[in-house]
């Protein structure tokens, strides 16, 4: 890296998961890059089983499927010889400080191995673009209007110039489906997976699945079979009455069928 200064090693880190909690998700495959000031470089790079199923829409990620890594090794395996591949390292990547690290972090508590973020530098390239291109309403109206904002955040002025961004958005990039139906589908891809108006259920692989929480991914049917008072406390908790209706019907074990058009 020829445009930073840096003193000590610094590793780059990217983690490919079942998810996007560091509390229940797990890694899937991860890949550390380390620079060191006098120009070396080195690569560690790992796929894993991570121990719970990897939910389809995962796989749409970073195409690793259940089948890919079977026969793997859990990143307990690999935790002693990454830690030490890692060293007093600072750290970098991309949203890292969000993700990446939170995960891995919780990867090697598990595994029982110290690694901690603290007394590192962080250098997070996410954070960085963010700052230096703002992604907020009067960013986007400046990019696709071409003039300044002076209505933010005011109801009326917010929802015109949302208007005007779409328009601009659709204007400005040829590849954008120009139906609603097309639109809908692009920002709301997950929903497809949905069983419930809150995803708190969802079909993996054709298989109806818990979306959420310290279960998330999981199948119901297994769900039920560890922890039947979990639907339970579905029941008796603030959540919307058609996932309160999946959730009694598990507790009933009449499991939700497949739609056709999902088959």
């Amino acid at each position: 890296m020829e445009q930073i200064e840096f003193d000590r090693p610094l590793v780059f880190l990217d983690l490919e998961t079942t998810g996007i909690s560091a509390v229940h998700d797990r890694i899937v495959e991860l890949t550390a890059i380390r620079l060191t000031p006098d120009g070396r470089r080195e690569v560690w790079s790992r796929r894993m089983n991570p121990g719970i199923p990897i939910p389809k829409s995962a796989t749409e990620v970073h195409g690793i499927t259940n089948e890919d890594v079977a026969g793997l090794p859990p990143f307990s395996y690999y935790a002693a010889e990454l830690l030490a591949f890692i060293g007093s390292a600072d750290l970098g990547g991309f949203g890292v400080s969000r993700l990446d690290i939170p995960l891995l972090e919780a990867e090697f508590r598990r595994a029982g191995v110290e690694f901690s973020r603290r007394r590192r530098r962080i250098v997070d390239a996410q954070i960085l673009f963010h700052m230096l291109e703002p992604r907020d309403l009067a960013a986007a109206y400046k990019k696709y209007c071409g003039s300044e904002l002076t209505s933010a955040h005011t109801s009326e002025g917010d929802v015109e110039a949302a208007m005007a961004v779409l328009e601009g958005m659709v204007k400005s990039n040829p590849d954008l489906p120009r139906s609603v139906e097309g639109l809908n589908a692009l920002c709301n891809k997950e929903q497809e997976s949905w069983i419930d108006s809150q995803g708190k259920f969802a079909w993996s692989s054709g298989v109806a699945v818990v979306g959420f929480g310290k279960y998330k991914g999981v199948p119901i049917k297994s769900v039920l079979q560890m922890d039947p008072g979990y639907f339970d406390w579905m029941l008796k908790s603030d959540f919307a009455e058609d996932t309160k209706a999946v959730a009694a019907q598990a507790l009933r074990g009449d499991y939700p069928e497949l739609p056709e058009e999902q088959g």
